[in-house]
């Protein structure tokens, strides 16, 4: 309840601020009208390609939740999806290039191969934060800069590269899929959906219904009683890290493998990792939570063009995707003062 309220105040929020700057707001839902059903409400034709690039557009944020909300499940904050994003792209383009062509193998050599770069992406600052102390905030964000860098240079070395492309994939390596493609009218949505759909349900049966999960929920809501009870607490940080880091991993395959028919050379950061902490925190870093709130975010995400075609300015949806985290913040601020406040007047009545 506490996310559905803060999603409607952003909403109103934006609405009462396009109305102050002299916008008609109607133009911004009809704009999303359109994204999530296929009809354009001015000329009254259905075209279902909106739908298939808001799908496209969610599943990288999903990934990218799932990673950030996995990681806080367990007591961590994982700022650094977007560098295992980028080291899953990273190892997506590698593969499709140079392994062989050989059909279904050629894929899934590429999307694994990714899952496992941003599973060890993450796990450098699961170790470290296990072995040494070292906090994951600050470790996450340095891997992150890292992670970009490195991205350029080992991809700007394949044989015919430049500063903005690699060669072109092989079809044996790509992620596109016809039938999904004919669906939505020559929409980009590809297998990426099928991949976050299981990364959702892994997600939600790992910390809902194995002993596992709750080892991992126990040391998220008390380290030190968890380790007095017996549970692997190093070693649930370690692990949890590498299994957030494959989720990341696997957003860069969906993009990589699926949006481009060759491998980019990223100048600056996507943006789908710092996006994803916000999906997280959003949808309460439960599996349909963030599910729910990444169709969300990509939905303004997609909407933002056609926002723009009725005089909107598009950066109103980058307005709501922050409110909606302001708004939830408020609340977990509002709790922790009134807990103080409990706190207060406890000890005031033990004296």
């Amino acid at each position: 309840m506490v996310s559905v309220v803060a999603v409607a105040l952003g909403f109103l929020t934006a609405t009462l601020l396009l109305v102050v700057i002299g916008r008609n707001p109607s133009g911004m839902y009809q704009a999303i009208l359109q994204v999530v059903s296929g009809y354009d409400s001015r000329r009254g034709t259905w075209n279902t390609r909106y739908i298939g690039e808001w799908l496209v557009s969610s599943i990288p944020l999903i990934l990218c939740g799932l990673s950030m909300g996995f990681a806080s499940r367990s007591g961590l904050f994982n700022i650094g999806a977007e560098g295992q994003y980028i080291a899953g792209l990273t190892a997506a383009q590698v593969i499709a290039i140079f392994f062989p062509p050989i059909p279904v193998l050629h894929l899934v050599a590429a999307v694994c191969g990714a899952a496992l770069a941003g599973a060890l992406w993450g796990g450098i600052a699961g170790f470290f934060k296990a072995r040494y102390k070292v906090s994951e905030v600050v470790s996450t964000i340095m891997l992150n800069y890292i992670a970009l860098y490195t991205h350029r240079i080992i991809t700007m070395r394949i044989p015919g590269s430049n500063t903005f492309r690699t060669p072109d994939f092989p079809v044996t390596a790509a992620i596109s899929s016809e039938m999904l493609a004919r669906l939505t009218n020559g929409s980009r949505l590809n297998y990426g959906l099928w991949f976050t759909v299981a990364a959702v349900i892994i997600y939600w049966v790992i910390m809902e219904k194995t002993a596992f999960g709750y080892s991992l929920r126990a040391a998220g809501f008390n380290r030190d009683a968890a380790f007095y009870a017996g549970m692997r607490v190093n070693f649930n940080i370690t692990a949890s890290m590498l299994i957030a880091g494959a989720f990341a991993g696997l957003a860069g395959a969906s993009v990589s493998l699926g949006l481009f028919p060759y491998g980019r050379v990223l100048a600056a950061f996507d943006n789908f990792g710092f996006d994803g902490i916000a999906v997280a925190l959003g949808g309460s870093c439960t599996a349909a939570g963030i599910s729910i709130v990444g169709l969300l975010f990509g939905m303004l995400r997609s909407a933002q063009p056609l926002m723009q075609s009725r005089q909107i300015p598009r950066e109103i949806a980058a307005i709501i995707m922050g409110l909606v985290v302001v708004f939830i913040a408020l609340r977990a601020g509002m709790q922790l003062l009134v807990e103080w406040r409990m706190k207060q007047k406890a000890g005031r009545a033990g004296q």
